[in-house]
């Protein structure tokens, strides 16, 4: 029963980390000028991404009988504001929003290797959770990508 409820509890910080990254891509998409139109589709794209991991880890805390978490992270909130303050002193030119999603795809990142340190975790989603995280740093590394080739601009 323990190792269930833990269980469910890694699922739902996973599940709260897509829901930052979620708003963090929706705020970011709010900044973009306008012609950024290709940074658009991608945080689109990556909003779609964490909705449909969003959707597997809740499927899997409705199976081992937990409820969805729904809100955000404490940390998510608090790196939101941050990306407020600071765009309020850089402006929001596309390499500081590049820079703040850059951050907020190391968080995830850093989530997802906690999760999957978790030795109580079934392997089956031990397996899931690895293909997401994957997944959440290809997402990543193209951020990275992007924020790096605009440094001069």
């Amino acid at each position: 029963m323990q190792a269930t409820v833990e269980t469910i509890e890694v699922l739902n910080d996973l599940i709260q980390i897509n829901n930052d990254r979620i708003e963090g891509y929706e705020k970011a998409l709010k900044e973009l000028k306008p012609e950024d139109s290709d940074l658009k589709a991608l945080f689109s794209s990556m909003i779609s991404e964490s909705h449909e991991i969003r959707l597997a880890l809740g499927t899997e805390v409705n199976v081992l009988g937990g409820d969805m978490e729904h809100s955000s992270t404490t940390s998510g909130k608090i790196y939101r504001a941050w990306m407020d303050i600071k765009a309020v002193f850089t402006g929001r030119d596309r390499h500081t929003v590049l820079s703040n999603c850059e951050a907020g795809e190391d968080a995830a990142q850093r989530a997802y290797r906690t999760a999957l340190e978790d030795e109580e975790l079934p392997a089956y989603l031990h397996e899931m959770i690895s293909e997401q995280q994957a997944t959440l740093r290809a997402s990543h590394d193209q951020i990275k990508a992007l924020r790096d080739a605009n440094k001069n601009r």
